[in-house]
C-alpha cells in the first residue's frame, strides 16, 4: 500500500461539506478538520500499483469546493 496525505484548501464556508465528499472516497483513511494554510488534512492508503497522481486530479481534486491541494507521499511508517 502506498500512503499519501493530502493538504486541502476550500472555498469559503466550503469545509464541511468537502470533508464530507472526501470521507466517501475509496482509499481515504482519514479527513481532519486543520489550522493554518490547509482546511483538510486527508490520509489516503492506495494500492501499489494505483496512480497517486489520477487519484489526487481525479477524485480529489474534481469535488466542488476544493481551490487546491498539496499532496506528501509518505515513505515509511515508524509507528
Amino acid at each position: 500500500m502506498k500512503t499519501l496525505f493530502v493538504n486541502i484548501k476550500c472555498a469559503l464556508g466550503a469545509a464541511y461539506n468537502v470533508a464530507l465528499q472526501i470521507a466517501e472516497l475509496d482509499g481515504v483513511s482519514e479527513v481532519y478538520s486543520i489550522s493554518g494554510e490547509y482546511d483538510l488534512l486527508v490520509k489516503c492508503y492506495l494500492p501499489k500499483d494505483h496512480d497517486e497522481g489520477r487519484y489526487v486530479t481525479e477524485k480529489i481534486q474534481k469535488i466542488s469546493g476544493v481551490r487546491d491541494t498539496s499532496t506528501i507521499i509518505a515513505f515509511n511508517a515508524f509507528s
